[in-house]
């Protein structure tokens, strides 16, 4: 038999691609889910049992927590990557260490064959086939709901033509949970101007009242939380669960997508803006000003081509070489304050401060010069406006 790796999540467009390629067009069909953040064991084992009841030969659950922690959510916080200045890429992150793990698995198991249930109409139809085409262009790609344009009526039908009656009640909003946030879609974000509803959101206000938290990074990577050390992965989850029960993190993004047309989509992200916030103040006080805006321009471009499934691109490698270096000297702690629906940055603590009350205050008393170089200092910075207004003015 054609041995093929299936990109499985058990959803309706997966599950409609089990049943389809092992019995209708005979494959050996290997099942494959990525948990990047979200999944618990029994959801897992679900999964699998839907798999196999479904025609799989096989089903694998891939651990890939720690490695899109380590491939990408690392450069993300480095780059304080906001796509838009608003979305910290919750889910388009996901997808490609998703596509890389699956393409990895399909050689591994010798498969001549890789599908997914995406559609034509999104952002990850881009994403996995160029990873996979990139990596193992010998390896074909199949995608049957693409291909056949097949609406949700009629996957539903077909699978309760071949004995598959599962509840296919599409939910109101679709929820996408990772390490790195949760995605929320509904019929407000298909328009312009609705906005999600509070019970659309997973997580709802449990705490009131205000809680301070400190959060301790060393060379750009949180290392503790209220000095309480773990991995960074460990301290993700953590502040997501305790900063979820203030409902903080919810907003519309509002984006480009890759195929060209315009699209909305909610997320709630606590951990993941929180973090990028304090990090990025830790940065203000620690890095130079001219480091601070090279950062900016270089954690934009890596968020705009991880997004667009560049990934493997070499001058990915190039950033993230950059965005490692700015961060020898980011290194100490951040007082946040968790308020409902909000949070906020109050300081920092750092032995790498450059706020160094040795060489004056800003707007106080200078110590570090004497009014002579302060005047001096101003004539010659003002020379190249004083040679232009010259000129300019004396041709008018």
């Amino acid at each position: 038999m054609k041995k093929l790796v299936l990109a499985y999540s058990g959803g309706l467009d997966t599950s409609y691609c089990a049943k389809y390629l092992s019995k209708d067009k005979g494959f050996e069909v290997h099942a494959v889910s990525v948990n990047t953040g979200g999944f618990s064991k029994e959801e897992i084992a679900s999964i699998q049992e839907k798999a196999l009841q479904l025609g799989a030969s096989t089903y694998t659950s891939i651990d890939a927590v720690q490695t899109f922690y380590d491939k990408v959510v690392k450069y993300l916080i480095f780059g304080n990557v906001l796509k838009n200045n608003t979305y910290p890429l919750s889910v388009s992150a996901e997808r490609i260490v998703q596509a890389i793990e699956i393409v990895n698995h399909a050689k591994k198991v010798g498969a001549s064959y890789i599908a997914h249930g995406s559609t034509g109409a999104g952002n990850d139809q881009v994403r996995f086939d160029m990873i996979f085409q990139i990596i193992a262009p010998e390896i074909e790609i199949i995608t049957p709901i693409r291909d056949n344009k097949l609406s949700r009526e009629a996957e539903i039908a077909y699978l309760k033509e071949n004995g598959v009656d599962y509840s296919w009640e599409k939910a109101k909003y679709s929820i996408n949970r990772g390490l790195w946030g949760t995605s929320v879609g509904g019929e407000e974000t298909l328009t312009s101007h609705s906005a999600l509803p509070d019970t659309a959101y997973p997580s709802q206000l449990q705490e009131t009242e205000p809680t301070d938290v400190k959060l301790t990074f060393k060379k750009g990577e949180l290392i503790a939380i209220n000095g309480k050390e773990n991995t960074p992965v460990n301290n993700i989850i953590a502040l997501d669960a305790l900063a979820s029960k203030y409902a903080i993190g919810r907003d519309i993004h509002v984006g480009d997508t890759i195929i060209g047309i315009k699209g909305r989509v909610g997320f709630e992200a606590p951990a993941s803006l929180i973090i990028i916030k304090a990090h990025h103040l830790l940065e203000k006080h620690t890095l130079s000003k001219w480091q601070q805006f090279q950062k900016e321009q270089q954690g934009n471009f890596y968020g705009m081509l991880l997004h667009e499934g560049n990934y493997l691109d070499e001058v990915m490698r190039n950033i993230e070489v950059f965005l490692t270096d700015t961060q020898k000297n980011v290194s100490g702690d951040v007082f946040v304050s968790l308020h409902p629906y909000r949070f906020q940055l109050n300081g920092i603590d750092s032995k790498h401060d450059l706020m160094n009350a040795s060489f004056g205050s800003y707007g106080e008393m200078n110590k570090g010069w004497t009014a002579d170089d302060a005047k001096g200092f101003i004539k010659i910075l003002s020379n190249a406006g004083k040679i232009y207004n010259h000129v300019n003015n004396s041709h008018d």
